[in-house]
Protein backbone atom coordinates (compact mmCIF):
# COMPACT_ATOMS: atom_id res chain seq x y z
CA UNK A 1 0.00 0.00 0.00
CA UNK A 2 1.73 3.65 -1.06
CA UNK A 3 0.23 6.87 -0.74
CA UNK A 4 -0.04 7.25 -4.50
CA UNK A 5 -3.09 4.64 -4.35
CA UNK A 6 -4.55 6.65 -1.81
CA UNK A 7 -5.30 9.63 -3.68
CA UNK A 8 -8.14 7.56 -5.88
CA UNK A 9 -10.41 5.10 -3.82
CA UNK A 10 -11.70 3.33 -7.43
CA UNK A 11 -9.25 1.19 -10.14
CA UNK A 12 -6.71 3.34 -11.65
CA UNK A 13 -5.50 2.90 -14.58
CA UNK A 14 -1.68 1.04 -15.33
CA UNK A 15 -2.16 -1.85 -12.88
CA UNK A 16 -0.02 -4.58 -14.92
CA UNK A 17 0.32 -7.85 -13.39
CA UNK A 18 2.33 -10.62 -15.69
CA UNK A 19 1.42 -7.88 -18.34
CA UNK A 20 -1.86 -8.02 -18.00
CA UNK A 21 -3.82 -4.96 -17.13
CA UNK A 22 -6.63 -6.87 -14.62
CA UNK A 23 -8.13 -3.64 -13.93
CA UNK A 24 -9.13 -2.64 -17.25
CA UNK A 25 -10.27 -6.26 -18.37
CA UNK A 26 -13.87 -5.30 -17.28
CA UNK A 27 -13.97 -1.78 -18.44
CA UNK A 28 -13.08 -3.23 -21.76
CA UNK A 29 -16.31 -5.53 -21.94
CA UNK A 30 -18.79 -2.56 -21.12
CA UNK A 31 -16.80 -0.75 -23.91
CA UNK A 32 -17.49 -2.77 -26.25
CA UNK A 33 -21.15 -3.19 -25.07
CA UNK A 34 -21.33 0.64 -25.23
CA UNK A 35 -20.04 0.56 -28.51
CA UNK A 36 -22.41 -2.28 -30.16
CA UNK A 37 -25.60 -1.30 -28.30
CA UNK A 38 -25.60 2.72 -27.84
CA UNK A 39 -29.10 3.13 -27.83
CA UNK A 40 -31.22 5.76 -28.58
CA UNK A 41 -29.49 9.01 -28.21
CA UNK A 42 -32.01 11.28 -26.62
CA UNK A 43 -33.02 8.39 -23.75
CA UNK A 44 -30.73 7.30 -21.40
CA UNK A 45 -29.89 3.08 -20.91
CA UNK A 46 -33.28 1.64 -19.03
CA UNK A 47 -33.36 -1.20 -16.94
CA UNK A 48 -34.97 -4.36 -17.99
CA UNK A 49 -38.29 -5.15 -17.55
CA UNK A 50 -38.87 -6.54 -13.97
CA UNK A 51 -40.69 -9.44 -15.10
CA UNK A 52 -37.63 -10.27 -16.79
CA UNK A 53 -35.93 -10.77 -13.00
CA UNK A 54 -39.30 -11.65 -11.27
CA UNK A 55 -40.21 -14.33 -13.60
CA UNK A 56 -38.69 -18.34 -13.10
CA UNK A 57 -39.46 -18.68 -16.67
CA UNK A 58 -37.31 -15.76 -17.47
CA UNK A 59 -33.65 -17.44 -16.38
CA UNK A 60 -31.45 -14.33 -14.78
CA UNK A 61 -28.88 -15.36 -17.24
CA UNK A 62 -30.28 -13.34 -19.86
CA UNK A 63 -30.22 -10.27 -18.27
CA UNK A 64 -26.39 -11.18 -18.01
CA UNK A 65 -23.37 -8.31 -18.94
CA UNK A 66 -19.76 -8.92 -20.83
CA UNK A 67 -18.37 -8.14 -17.43
CA UNK A 68 -20.34 -11.01 -15.89
CA UNK A 69 -22.78 -8.77 -13.37
CA UNK A 70 -26.84 -8.53 -14.01
CA UNK A 71 -28.31 -5.65 -15.33
CA UNK A 72 -30.06 -3.45 -12.60
CA UNK A 73 -33.35 -4.24 -11.57
CA UNK A 74 -36.03 -1.02 -11.53
CA UNK A 75 -35.91 0.07 -8.08
CA UNK A 76 -39.41 0.50 -7.97
CA UNK A 77 -41.09 2.86 -5.28
CA UNK A 78 -39.37 3.65 -2.52
CA UNK A 79 -39.48 1.81 0.66
CA UNK A 80 -41.63 4.09 3.54
CA UNK A 81 -42.48 3.68 6.82
CA UNK A 82 -41.43 0.11 8.75
CA UNK A 83 -39.92 -0.97 5.37
CA UNK A 84 -36.78 1.38 5.18
CA UNK A 85 -36.07 -0.47 8.29
CA UNK A 86 -36.75 -4.01 8.20
CA UNK A 87 -34.65 -6.47 5.98
CA UNK A 88 -34.60 -5.87 2.50
CA UNK A 89 -36.36 -8.77 0.47
CA UNK A 90 -36.39 -7.72 -2.66
CA UNK A 91 -33.18 -9.89 -4.51
CA UNK A 92 -35.59 -13.10 -3.74
CA UNK A 93 -37.49 -12.00 -6.65
CA UNK A 94 -35.00 -13.52 -8.49
CA UNK A 95 -35.85 -17.27 -9.14
CA UNK A 96 -31.95 -18.36 -9.28
CA UNK A 97 -30.88 -16.37 -6.35
CA UNK A 98 -33.70 -17.44 -4.31
CA UNK A 99 -33.22 -21.44 -4.70
CA UNK A 100 -29.79 -20.82 -4.17
CA UNK A 101 -31.04 -18.64 -0.72
CA UNK A 102 -33.55 -22.21 -0.09
CA UNK A 103 -30.87 -24.39 -1.02
CA UNK A 104 -27.72 -22.46 1.66
CA UNK A 105 -30.21 -21.76 4.40
CA UNK A 106 -31.18 -25.78 4.65
CA UNK A 107 -27.36 -27.10 4.51
CA UNK A 108 -26.22 -24.34 6.93
CA UNK A 109 -28.23 -25.21 9.13
CA UNK A 110 -27.51 -29.31 8.99
CA UNK A 111 -23.98 -28.08 8.92
CA UNK A 112 -24.50 -26.16 12.34
CA UNK A 113 -25.39 -29.83 13.68
CA UNK A 114 -22.74 -31.87 12.36
CA UNK A 115 -20.42 -28.77 13.85
CA UNK A 116 -21.67 -29.62 17.49
CA UNK A 117 -21.96 -33.46 16.77
CA UNK A 118 -18.26 -34.07 15.87
CA UNK A 119 -16.91 -32.58 18.90
CA UNK A 120 -19.17 -34.58 21.23
CA UNK A 121 -18.20 -37.78 19.10
CA UNK A 122 -14.47 -37.01 19.46
CA UNK A 123 -14.75 -36.61 23.34
CA UNK A 124 -17.19 -39.36 23.61
CA UNK A 125 -14.78 -41.83 22.22
CA UNK A 126 -11.61 -40.24 23.63
CA UNK A 127 -12.60 -38.32 26.87
CA UNK A 128 -9.61 -35.92 25.91
CA UNK A 129 -10.06 -32.13 25.33
CA UNK A 130 -6.99 -32.28 23.05
CA UNK A 131 -8.31 -34.73 20.64
CA UNK A 132 -11.33 -32.22 20.30
CA UNK A 133 -8.57 -29.22 19.57
CA UNK A 134 -7.14 -31.19 17.04
CA UNK A 135 -10.53 -30.79 15.01
CA UNK A 136 -9.88 -27.09 14.77
CA UNK A 137 -6.38 -27.56 13.28
CA UNK A 138 -7.86 -30.74 11.25
CA UNK A 139 -10.16 -28.58 10.13
CA UNK A 140 -8.17 -25.35 9.37
CA UNK A 141 -5.02 -26.41 7.53
CA UNK A 142 -7.72 -27.64 4.56
CA UNK A 143 -9.74 -24.52 4.63
CA UNK A 144 -6.86 -22.45 4.27
CA UNK A 145 -5.51 -24.27 1.29
CA UNK A 146 -8.60 -24.97 -0.55
CA UNK A 147 -9.95 -21.65 0.02
CA UNK A 148 -7.36 -20.05 -2.46
CA UNK A 149 -7.31 -22.72 -4.64
CA UNK A 150 -10.92 -23.20 -5.01
CA UNK A 151 -10.98 -19.67 -5.46
CA UNK A 152 -9.07 -20.13 -8.49
CA UNK A 153 -11.04 -23.50 -9.85
CA UNK A 154 -13.92 -20.69 -9.69
CA UNK A 155 -12.34 -18.07 -11.95
CA UNK A 156 -11.56 -21.01 -14.58
CA UNK A 157 -14.58 -23.68 -14.32
CA UNK A 158 -18.19 -23.56 -14.74
CA UNK A 159 -19.47 -21.79 -11.45
CA UNK A 160 -22.81 -24.09 -11.48
CA UNK A 161 -20.80 -27.75 -12.17
CA UNK A 162 -18.16 -26.59 -9.61
CA UNK A 163 -20.39 -25.49 -6.64
CA UNK A 164 -22.44 -29.27 -7.44
CA UNK A 165 -19.59 -31.32 -7.20
CA UNK A 166 -17.80 -29.71 -3.90
CA UNK A 167 -21.66 -29.74 -2.46
CA UNK A 168 -21.53 -33.38 -3.29
CA UNK A 169 -18.56 -34.34 -2.02
CA UNK A 170 -19.83 -32.14 1.38
CA UNK A 171 -22.82 -34.59 1.09
CA UNK A 172 -21.15 -37.21 0.77
CA UNK A 173 -18.91 -36.94 3.71
CA UNK A 174 -21.92 -36.13 5.94
CA UNK A 175 -23.28 -39.39 4.56
CA UNK A 176 -19.81 -40.72 6.00
CA UNK A 177 -20.22 -39.45 9.53
CA UNK A 178 -23.95 -41.22 9.63
CA UNK A 179 -22.56 -44.22 8.31
CA UNK A 180 -19.79 -44.58 11.06
CA UNK A 181 -21.78 -43.43 13.64
CA UNK A 182 -24.19 -45.92 13.16
CA UNK A 183 -21.75 -49.08 12.54
CA UNK A 184 -19.82 -47.52 15.63
CA UNK A 185 -16.67 -47.32 14.17
CA UNK A 186 -15.09 -45.49 17.51
CA UNK A 187 -11.83 -44.08 15.39
CA UNK A 188 -10.75 -40.75 16.12
CA UNK A 189 -8.38 -40.92 13.72
CA UNK A 190 -11.47 -41.57 10.63
CA UNK A 191 -13.17 -38.51 12.36
CA UNK A 192 -10.15 -36.46 11.50
CA UNK A 193 -9.99 -37.69 8.35
CA UNK A 194 -14.24 -36.56 7.58
CA UNK A 195 -13.55 -33.35 9.09
CA UNK A 196 -10.69 -32.61 6.80
CA UNK A 197 -12.10 -33.83 3.59
CA UNK A 198 -15.45 -31.74 4.53
CA UNK A 199 -13.15 -28.44 5.01
CA UNK A 200 -11.96 -28.80 1.82
CA UNK A 201 -14.90 -29.24 0.02
CA UNK A 202 -16.64 -26.15 2.05
CA UNK A 203 -13.46 -24.17 1.15
CA UNK A 204 -14.41 -25.11 -2.67
CA UNK A 205 -17.91 -24.41 -1.74
CA UNK A 206 -18.10 -20.82 -0.01
CA UNK A 207 -15.84 -18.50 -2.84
CA UNK A 208 -18.02 -20.09 -5.71
CA UNK A 209 -21.33 -19.62 -3.94
CA UNK A 210 -19.98 -16.12 -3.57
CA UNK A 211 -18.78 -15.45 -6.65
CA UNK A 212 -22.19 -16.79 -8.31
CA UNK A 213 -24.07 -13.89 -6.40
CA UNK A 214 -23.25 -11.55 -9.10
CA UNK A 215 -24.15 -13.40 -11.99
CA UNK A 216 -27.88 -13.59 -10.17
CA UNK A 217 -28.36 -10.67 -8.91
CA UNK A 218 -28.30 -7.39 -10.20
CA UNK A 219 -25.74 -4.94 -8.72
CA UNK A 220 -28.41 -2.09 -7.33
CA UNK A 221 -29.18 -5.36 -4.76
CA UNK A 222 -25.68 -6.95 -3.78
CA UNK A 223 -25.81 -5.55 -0.61
CA UNK A 224 -29.21 -6.62 0.00
CA UNK A 225 -28.52 -9.58 -0.90
CA UNK A 226 -25.26 -10.11 1.20
CA UNK A 227 -27.48 -9.32 4.08
CA UNK A 228 -29.72 -11.98 3.15
CA UNK A 229 -27.19 -14.40 3.23
CA UNK A 230 -25.05 -12.84 6.49
CA UNK A 231 -28.92 -12.92 8.43
CA UNK A 232 -29.55 -16.30 7.48
CA UNK A 233 -26.67 -18.01 8.10
CA UNK A 234 -26.33 -16.22 11.70
CA UNK A 235 -30.08 -17.43 12.19
CA UNK A 236 -28.17 -20.77 11.05
CA UNK A 237 -25.85 -20.47 14.33
CA UNK A 238 -28.30 -19.57 17.02
CA UNK A 239 -30.79 -22.40 16.14
CA UNK A 240 -28.48 -24.88 14.86
CA UNK A 241 -26.67 -25.90 18.04
CA UNK A 242 -29.41 -25.46 20.11
CA UNK A 243 -31.49 -28.07 18.19
CA UNK A 244 -28.36 -30.41 17.48
CA UNK A 245 -28.30 -30.06 21.81
CA UNK A 246 -31.70 -30.85 21.72
CA UNK A 247 -31.26 -34.21 19.33
CA UNK A 248 -28.37 -35.35 20.76
CA UNK A 249 -29.28 -35.34 24.09
CA UNK A 250 -32.96 -36.86 22.99
CA UNK A 251 -30.42 -40.53 23.86
CA UNK A 252 -29.57 -41.32 20.29
CA UNK A 253 -26.49 -39.81 20.50
CA UNK A 254 -24.88 -37.98 17.18
CA UNK A 255 -26.71 -40.00 15.03
CA UNK A 256 -30.23 -37.69 14.44
CA UNK A 257 -27.73 -34.69 14.14
CA UNK A 258 -25.92 -36.44 11.09
CA UNK A 259 -28.82 -37.95 9.27
CA UNK A 260 -30.81 -34.57 9.85
CA UNK A 261 -27.71 -32.47 7.75
CA UNK A 262 -27.45 -35.54 5.27
CA UNK A 263 -31.29 -34.87 5.28
CA UNK A 264 -31.05 -31.23 4.61
CA UNK A 265 -28.19 -30.95 2.25
CA UNK A 266 -30.16 -32.34 -0.82
CA UNK A 267 -32.21 -29.21 -0.48
CA UNK A 268 -28.62 -27.53 -1.69
CA UNK A 269 -27.82 -30.11 -4.43
CA UNK A 270 -31.23 -29.13 -5.92
CA UNK A 271 -30.66 -25.35 -5.62
CA UNK A 272 -27.29 -26.37 -7.34
CA UNK A 273 -28.80 -28.28 -10.21
CA UNK A 274 -31.19 -25.23 -11.22
CA UNK A 275 -28.52 -23.04 -11.46
CA UNK A 276 -28.30 -21.49 -14.79
CA UNK A 277 -24.78 -22.40 -16.63
CA UNK A 278 -22.13 -20.10 -15.61
CA UNK A 279 -18.59 -20.48 -17.44
CA UNK A 280 -15.70 -18.15 -16.98
CA UNK A 281 -15.83 -14.53 -18.65
CA UNK A 282 -13.06 -12.83 -19.97
CA UNK A 283 -9.20 -14.12 -20.72
CA UNK A 284 -8.59 -15.39 -17.49
CA UNK A 285 -10.92 -18.45 -19.02
CA UNK A 286 -7.55 -19.06 -20.86
CA UNK A 287 -5.80 -20.54 -17.56
CA UNK A 288 -5.12 -23.85 -15.90
CA UNK A 289 -6.84 -22.80 -13.06
CA UNK A 290 -3.68 -24.04 -11.22
CA UNK A 291 -1.32 -22.25 -8.49
CA UNK A 292 -0.39 -19.80 -10.67
CA UNK A 293 -3.56 -18.52 -10.46
CA UNK A 294 -4.02 -17.75 -6.80
CA UNK A 295 -1.05 -15.99 -7.30
CA UNK A 296 -2.26 -13.80 -9.88
CA UNK A 297 -5.40 -13.37 -7.39
CA UNK A 298 -3.13 -12.46 -4.87
CA UNK A 299 -0.51 -10.11 -6.76
CA UNK A 300 -4.29 -7.83 -8.10
CA UNK A 301 -5.25 -8.34 -4.56
CA UNK A 302 -1.79 -6.30 -3.60
CA UNK A 303 -2.93 -3.52 -6.26
CA UNK A 304 -6.01 -2.64 -5.34
CA UNK A 305 -5.83 -0.92 -1.75
CA UNK A 306 -9.53 -0.55 -0.99
CA UNK A 307 -10.08 -4.75 -1.22
CA UNK A 308 -6.99 -5.41 0.76
CA UNK A 309 -7.47 -2.44 3.59
CA UNK A 310 -11.40 -3.57 4.02
CA UNK A 311 -9.15 -7.23 4.65
CA UNK A 312 -6.56 -5.90 7.08
CA UNK A 313 -9.60 -3.99 9.12
CA UNK A 314 -11.45 -7.34 9.26
CA UNK A 315 -8.74 -9.20 10.73
CA UNK A 316 -7.95 -6.43 13.41
CA UNK A 317 -11.61 -7.10 14.32
CA UNK A 318 -11.03 -10.86 14.67
CA UNK A 319 -7.67 -11.17 15.95
CA UNK A 320 -7.74 -8.56 18.02
CA UNK A 321 -11.05 -8.40 19.86
CA UNK A 322 -12.77 -11.86 19.40
CA UNK A 323 -13.02 -13.16 23.04
CA UNK A 324 -14.87 -16.33 22.36
CA UNK A 325 -11.92 -18.50 23.81
CA UNK A 326 -12.22 -16.72 27.06
CA UNK A 327 -15.90 -17.77 27.39
CA UNK A 328 -15.63 -20.84 29.45
CA UNK A 329 -13.28 -19.67 31.78
CA UNK A 330 -15.65 -16.15 31.97
CA UNK A 331 -19.07 -18.18 32.66
CA UNK A 332 -16.85 -20.63 34.80
CA UNK A 333 -15.28 -17.85 37.12
CA UNK A 334 -17.32 -15.09 36.51
CA UNK A 335 -21.11 -15.70 36.21
CA UNK A 336 -20.92 -19.13 37.23
CA UNK A 337 -23.07 -20.44 33.81
CA UNK A 338 -24.63 -19.08 31.10
CA UNK A 339 -21.64 -20.17 28.33
CA UNK A 340 -24.40 -20.87 25.79
CA UNK A 341 -25.40 -17.24 26.17
CA UNK A 342 -22.46 -16.02 25.77
CA UNK A 343 -21.46 -18.07 22.49
CA UNK A 344 -24.77 -17.51 21.28
CA UNK A 345 -24.97 -13.39 22.07
CA UNK A 346 -23.04 -12.30 18.62
CA UNK A 347 -25.04 -14.43 16.73
CA UNK A 348 -28.06 -13.33 18.41
CA UNK A 349 -27.10 -9.25 17.81
CA UNK A 350 -26.13 -10.20 13.87
CA UNK A 351 -29.75 -12.04 13.40
CA UNK A 352 -31.34 -8.95 15.21
CA UNK A 353 -29.41 -6.43 13.17
CA UNK A 354 -30.08 -8.48 9.93
CA UNK A 355 -34.04 -8.03 10.14
CA UNK A 356 -33.47 -4.43 10.70
CA UNK A 357 -31.11 -4.25 8.11
CA UNK A 358 -33.42 -2.47 5.02
CA UNK A 359 -30.89 1.33 6.07
CA UNK A 360 -27.74 -0.65 4.98
CA UNK A 361 -28.16 -0.79 1.33
CA UNK A 362 -29.03 3.20 1.43
CA UNK A 363 -25.69 3.97 2.33
CA UNK A 364 -23.25 5.17 -0.15
CA UNK A 365 -20.08 6.02 1.88
CA UNK A 366 -19.46 2.21 2.54
CA UNK A 367 -15.45 2.40 3.46
CA UNK A 368 -16.58 5.29 6.20
CA UNK A 369 -19.49 2.55 7.20
CA UNK A 370 -16.99 -0.10 7.54
CA UNK A 371 -14.48 1.34 9.54
CA UNK A 372 -17.11 2.89 12.20
CA UNK A 373 -18.90 -0.68 12.15
CA UNK A 374 -15.41 -1.87 13.51
CA UNK A 375 -15.21 0.65 15.70
CA UNK A 376 -18.33 -0.22 17.25
CA UNK A 377 -17.51 -4.04 17.38
CA UNK A 378 -14.65 -3.14 19.98
CA UNK A 379 -16.32 -0.58 21.80
CA UNK A 380 -19.19 -3.30 22.54
CA UNK A 381 -16.50 -6.16 23.03
CA UNK A 382 -14.79 -3.84 25.52
CA UNK A 383 -17.79 -3.17 27.61
CA UNK A 384 -18.72 -6.88 27.36
CA UNK A 385 -15.71 -7.62 29.43
CA UNK A 386 -16.08 -4.96 32.08
CA UNK A 387 -19.79 -6.37 32.61
CA UNK A 388 -20.41 -8.12 35.91
CA UNK A 389 -23.92 -9.41 35.12
CA UNK A 390 -24.77 -12.24 31.92
CA UNK A 391 -27.07 -9.96 30.90
CA UNK A 392 -25.53 -7.03 30.71
CA UNK A 393 -22.79 -9.52 28.93
CA UNK A 394 -25.13 -10.67 26.33
CA UNK A 395 -26.32 -6.90 25.63
CA UNK A 396 -23.18 -5.64 24.74
CA UNK A 397 -21.82 -8.83 23.10
CA UNK A 398 -25.24 -8.60 21.15
CA UNK A 399 -24.75 -4.91 19.84
CA UNK A 400 -20.83 -6.34 18.98
CA UNK A 401 -22.84 -9.18 16.42
CA UNK A 402 -24.74 -6.23 14.97
CA UNK A 403 -21.80 -3.68 13.97
CA UNK A 404 -19.87 -7.12 12.89
CA UNK A 405 -22.62 -8.25 10.39
CA UNK A 406 -22.54 -4.67 9.00
CA UNK A 407 -19.21 -4.82 8.63
CA UNK A 408 -19.46 -7.68 6.87
CA UNK A 409 -21.72 -6.79 4.34
CA UNK A 410 -20.11 -4.18 3.28
CA UNK A 411 -16.91 -5.85 3.27
CA UNK A 412 -18.40 -8.49 1.11
CA UNK A 413 -20.40 -5.60 -1.28
CA UNK A 414 -17.09 -4.12 -1.89
CA UNK A 415 -15.22 -7.18 -2.89
CA UNK A 416 -18.24 -8.56 -5.58
CA UNK A 417 -18.99 -5.13 -6.94
CA UNK A 418 -14.99 -4.01 -7.09
CA UNK A 419 -13.84 -6.84 -8.42
CA UNK A 420 -14.15 -7.90 -12.47
CA UNK A 421 -15.82 -11.34 -12.79
CA UNK A 422 -12.98 -13.18 -13.81
CA UNK A 423 -11.60 -12.44 -10.81
CA UNK A 424 -14.34 -13.06 -8.02
CA UNK A 425 -13.57 -16.51 -7.41
CA UNK A 426 -10.21 -16.25 -6.31
CA UNK A 427 -10.85 -13.03 -4.37
CA UNK A 428 -13.74 -14.96 -2.40
CA UNK A 429 -11.17 -17.50 -1.66
CA UNK A 430 -8.96 -15.19 0.17
CA UNK A 431 -11.92 -13.62 1.94
CA UNK A 432 -12.98 -17.04 2.63
CA UNK A 433 -9.44 -17.56 4.41
CA UNK A 434 -9.76 -14.37 5.62
CA UNK A 435 -13.33 -15.59 7.54
CA UNK A 436 -11.70 -18.44 8.65
CA UNK A 437 -8.40 -17.63 9.82
CA UNK A 438 -9.67 -14.16 11.65
CA UNK A 439 -11.33 -15.88 14.52
CA UNK A 440 -8.76 -18.51 15.15
CA UNK A 441 -6.20 -16.22 15.51
CA UNK A 442 -8.54 -14.43 18.32
CA UNK A 443 -8.82 -17.90 19.58
CA UNK A 444 -5.12 -17.74 19.94
CA UNK A 445 -4.80 -14.53 20.90
CA UNK A 446 -7.36 -14.35 23.32
CA UNK A 447 -5.69 -17.69 24.88
CA UNK A 448 -2.19 -16.67 25.22
CA UNK A 449 -2.75 -12.82 26.53
CA UNK A 450 -5.33 -14.21 29.16
CA UNK A 451 -2.55 -16.69 30.85
CA UNK A 452 -0.50 -13.96 30.53
CA UNK A 453 -2.23 -10.76 32.14
CA UNK A 454 -5.47 -11.93 33.24
CA UNK A 455 -9.04 -12.90 31.31
CA UNK A 456 -10.36 -9.19 31.96
CA UNK A 457 -7.17 -7.41 30.40
CA UNK A 458 -7.14 -9.84 27.72
CA UNK A 459 -11.09 -9.35 26.90
CA UNK A 460 -11.25 -5.59 27.29
CA UNK A 461 -7.48 -4.65 25.62
CA UNK A 462 -8.79 -6.58 23.03
CA UNK A 463 -11.68 -4.68 22.24
CA UNK A 464 -9.81 -1.43 22.97
CA UNK A 465 -7.23 -2.26 20.29
CA UNK A 466 -9.09 -3.57 17.49
CA UNK A 467 -11.10 -0.06 17.63
CA UNK A 468 -7.98 1.79 17.57
CA UNK A 469 -6.41 0.35 14.86
CA UNK A 470 -9.53 0.53 12.59
CA UNK A 471 -9.44 4.17 12.96
CA UNK A 472 -5.88 4.71 12.19
CA UNK A 473 -6.69 2.44 8.89
CA UNK A 474 -9.36 4.89 8.68
CA UNK A 475 -7.07 7.90 9.00
CA UNK A 476 -3.98 6.53 7.04
CA UNK A 477 -5.69 5.57 4.18
CA UNK A 478 -7.88 7.39 2.41
CA UNK A 479 -8.77 5.33 -0.03
CA UNK A 480 -10.98 3.21 1.76
CA UNK A 481 -12.47 6.36 3.57
CA UNK A 482 -13.12 7.62 0.51
CA UNK A 483 -15.25 4.37 -1.03
CA UNK A 484 -18.57 4.79 -1.80
CA UNK A 485 -21.27 2.38 -2.94
CA UNK A 486 -21.62 1.11 -6.81
CA UNK A 487 -24.99 1.34 -8.15
CA UNK A 488 -24.48 -0.20 -11.38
Amino acid sequence: MTSADDSDPGPSAGSYVDGIDVRAVAHEALAEVAIANPGPPAEPISAPPASLLESPASPPESLAQPDGSVAAASEGAPHTGWRRIAIDTRPLRHAAYRRMFIGSAASFFGTQLTAVAVPVQMYAMTRSNAWVGVLGIAGLVPLLIFALWGGALADRLDRRMLLLWSSTLMWLVTLSLLVQAVLKVNSPWLLLALVAVQSAAVAVTMPTRSAIIPRIVPANELAQANTLNFTMSNVSTVAGPLVAGVLIGAGSGVFWAYAVDALTFTVALWAALRLPSMPPIGEVSSSRGGWSDVIFGLRYLATTPVLLLSFAVDIAAMALALPRALFPAVADNEFHGGVGWLFSAIAIGSVVAGVSSGWVARVKKQGVALVCAVVVWGIAVALAGLAHHLWLAVVFLAVGGAADLVSSVYRQTMLLTYAPDELRGRLQGVFTAVVAGGPRLGDLRAGLTASAVGTTTAWVGGGIAASFVAILIGIAFPALRRYTAKTS
